[in-house]
């Protein structure tokens, strides 16, 4: 079974009901703008950066024990570092 598993796209929709579950259950608990991408991608920037050879358990355990607010905080920072500007009129 592990060995249908070729590319990051192939272990994301592997673990993708897990990321569903984590979404729903911060949804819940009023995390409302967290998305299952954003979950991923705090476990694979963060979490999962140093590791190897994690079991499929190892990364579901990983995704559905992560904190809600260490998910929103890593989140914000990433919002934090994107370009803004000023607007000075309404856009239409």
């Amino acid at each position: 079974m592990i060995d249908d598993i070729k590319t990051l796209e192939d272990l994301y929709q592997r673990v993708r009901p897990a990321l569903t579950t984590k979404k729903e259950e911060m949804r819940r608990n009023g995390f409302i703008y967290i998305k299952e991408e954003d979950i991923w991608n705090y476990l694979k920037e963060i979490k999962w950066k140093k590791s190897v050879d994690l079991s499929l358990y190892q990364m579901t355990s990983d995704i559905l024990d992560t904190n809600d607010y260490v998910i929103d905080e890593y989140l914000r920072g990433k919002l934090n570092l994107k370009n803004r500007r000023v607007y000075f009129k309404e856009e239409e």
